[in-house]
């Protein structure tokens, strides 16, 4: 089992199912506010997080700059969604997970799976978009 940093924001319904999810299957996670983090300081290790992912894979689709168009990532490059995120972290697509010397952002169980391991009984739900959006946007197909 694995030592987990695992960056989130707190109260977030997802966050909290992820990691349950991953203490269930054994690992030890050290949460951090992935709000408070002083990324300004810190961007090629924030950059790290997101490996070979396309810019706007990045983003927090959910986060009120991206919904409401204010911020549209797939106009960035790096440089500039880097920036964006020190200057305001809801952006950044989370978690942020570290762990046996690797990074990733999101939670893909499938990935989460082939590099931690989670409980034999994860279920292939959606765990990051978030649940409130997902209602609101039934709500209005209706």
């Amino acid at each position: 089992m694995a030592t987990v940093n695992f960056y989130e924001k707190p109260g977030c319904i997802n966050n909290t199912r992820q990691k349950q999810l991953l203490i269930k299957a054994g690992h030890v996670l050290i949460v951090h506010d992935l709000l408070k983090q002083a990324w300004a300081q810190r961007l090629d290790e924030l950059r790290a997080f997101f490996g070979d992912m396309p810019v706007a894979d990045w983003f927090n689709r959910s986060a009120p700059a991206v919904k409401n168009g204010e911020i549209n990532p797939l106009d960035l490059n790096a440089e500039q969604a880097l920036a964006l995120m020190a200057d305001c972290p809801i952006l950044i697509r989370r978690p942020l997970l570290e762990a046996a010397g690797r990074r990733c952002a999101g939670f893909d169980t499938q990935t989460i799976e082939a590099w931690l391991g989670l409980s034999t009984n994860t279920v292939a739900a959606d765990l990051e978009t978030c649940p409130k959006n997902q209602t609101h946007q039934q709500a209005y197909r209706s």
